[in-house]
């Protein structure tokens, strides 16, 4: 029996990596996109500690900026997964180094999807396009970020951006062509083990950075946060599930979890991490010189919840426990520290 394939963006990123998992356990045949083919080994080795690969892998190159082997890369895809799209904190040097790769690669996947007649594509938002501009509240899948407030990131308004710019393709597609369904998943703050000895992304960096207490002292900050392999299933789910098409999942639990949290339950599992509170008016001295620091500013002192109901009874979702997230996230940094020292 031929699989299907499915087409996921980014399959070097941490999310990416553990959809491929899910794919492969569930017979598909992955092709995976990569802005350098030199990378190929180090996936296939970092999704093989996980699943047996043998023939349902391949690769293809793509860049989210440039038009070259789009096409190619949807020939006989069922599905997409559009999961590639930069994730930094620190805020760049111009908005447009995140905004641009955002939205014309989100353009590009769904553009070249619909060319190739795929089914359906799963587009990666995140809940920072619901609720970047709030400091308080709680926010459902009916909720858009703010754009004109003055509190936001480069990076909330690349996600915000992009994901509306997907959505304008999907309601303006006309009866002559051919409908691709549409589905985004919008993940909190992603937290979890890593497949690879990548630990660059900002989750796994904020977790070596407490591991190595390069970190000094823990900001107010606070988000629903979600397991990275409850996200992959929520990207699976939202690909195969009858009455997915049109919406937004929100994957995250519904209460925010404090970043001191964390911290405290790493130092409660023998970890040495610092757990002092770090004022917030510090981190905002520190933005005026650090741009990290500046992209922390618009996380600090909010209080916010999320209505994920619709992700629960859709997708029958019990979350992953926050701990065994954490010391999961904590034990596999912490093997990825040691091979580099």
């Amino acid at each position: 029996m031929k699989k299907d394939i499915v087409l996921i963006t980014g399959i070097s990123g941490w999310i990416a990596q553990f959809c491929a998992v899910e794919l492969i356990k569930k017979g598909f045949h992955v092709r995976g996109s990569l802005r350098n083919m030199h990378r190929q080994s180090e996936v296939k080795k970092a999704i093989s500690t996980a699943v047996e690969i043998a023939e349902s892998l391949s690769f293809c190159e793509l860049d989210l900026l440039h038009d070259d082997g789009w096409d190619a890369a949807m020939e006989n895809c069922t599905y997409v997964l559009h999961v590639a799209s930069p994730f930094i904190i620190e805020e760049p040097n111009h908005p447009d180094d995140l905004i641009r790769p955002a939205e014309e690669g989100t353009i590009r996947a769904l553009t070249a999807a619909q060319k190739a007649k795929v089914n359906r594509v799963v587009v990666t938002s995140s809940i920072i396009a619901m609720m970047a501009h709030l400091t308080k509240g709680q926010f459902d899948p009916t909720h858009w970020t703010d754009l004109s407030s003055n509190n936001i990131t480069s990076y909330a308004r690349s996600k915000t951006i992009a994901e509306k710019k997907a959505w304008d393709f999907f309601n303006n597609q006309t009866s002559n062509e051919h409908q691709i369904e549409l589905v985004t998943i919008n993940p909190g703050g992603v937290m979890g083990p890593t497949l690879s000895d990548d630990i660059e992304g900002a989750s796994l960096n904020f977790c070596a950075q407490l591991l190595t207490k390069k970190m000094p002292g823990i900001p107010n900050v606070g988000l629903p946060m979600v397991d990275v392999r409850d996200v992959a299933k929520h990207h699976v789910a939202a690909m195969l599930h009858p009455d997915a098409n049109g919406k937004r999942y929100i994957s995250a639990q519904s209460e925010s979890t404090p970043f001191l949290n964390i911290a405290q339950l790493l130092k409660k599992h023998g970890y040495d991490v610092p757990t002092k509170k770090v004022p917030s008016f510090v981190i905002k001295l520190l933005a005026l010189f650090d741009k990290e620091a500046k992209g922390m500013v618009p996380l600090l002192n909010k209080s916010i919840s999320c209505d994920n109901s619709s992700t629960v009874s859709a997708f029958n979702w019990t979350p992953e426990s926050l701990e065994t997230t954490i010391i999961d996230m904590a034990k596999s940094v912490q093997k990825v520290l040691n091979k580099k020292h």
